[in-house]
């Protein structure tokens, strides 16, 4: 069932596996869904370890906050993701450490920068874009990741971590752990 309260639990659940896994640290990590047309975002200064349903914030397509705490600061990110597919309908951004640590190598092809060293990666994500750095929230960075968008089908925000998303957030989740294992496997293999 894709109630409400499911697909909280869901987002619920996978932040906090994240969060344990060590690929969500603090409070720098966000993720959102989509349900009945609006955005359900976690809070600004929310802690992937420990949310709860009072840790969401609910938001307009358009972006006008609803219900719930204050949204975080990269929603316009989100809400980007969203403008570029309507099969998009959940976006999960963490600062992992390989995909974070990859982005700091040059890159020649900035619309597939991960190599496919096994078939997981281009079967469940797809390509992976580079994001040009710029500030955290910032409106900057907002407009390289709206002109990277249509380009690839996930993301890497340069010397800050990844962006993925998907039709559902377990498939999400599932891309994001494809992406940072994929780019562990190619890190070791270019530096071994």
């Amino acid at each position: 069932m894709n109630t409400l309260e499911q697909k909280m639990n869901d987002a619920i659940w996978i932040a906090k596996e994240l969060f344990d896994r060590g690929k969500a640290t603090g409070s720098s990590a966000n993720l959102s869904f989509l349900h009945d047309g609006h955005i359900y975002i976690t809070g600004s200064g929310t802690c992937f370890g420990n949310l709860t349903t009072e840790s969401f914030s609910e938001v307009s397509f358009q972006g006008q906050h609803l219900a719930g705490i204050k949204p975080s600061k990269e929603l316009p990110l989100h809400k980007l993701y969203y403008e570029k597919s309507e099969e998009i309908q959940a976006v999960i951004h963490v600062h992992s450490f390989y995909a974070t640590i990859f982005s700091f190598l040059d890159h020649p092809d900035k619309t597939d920068i991960v190599p496919d060293y096994t078939p997981y990666l281009k079967m469940k994500v797809g390509t992976i874009g580079l994001v040009p750095y710029a500030k955290p929230g910032s409106n900057e960075l907002f407009g390289y990741f709206e002109k990277a968008a249509p380009f690839s089908d996930a993301f890497i925000l340069a010397h800050h971590g990844p962006v993925v998303g998907g039709t559902s957030l377990m498939e999400t989740f599932f891309g994001l752990e494809e992406l940072e294992e994929s780019c562990k496997i190619a890190w070791t293999f270019q530096h071994t």
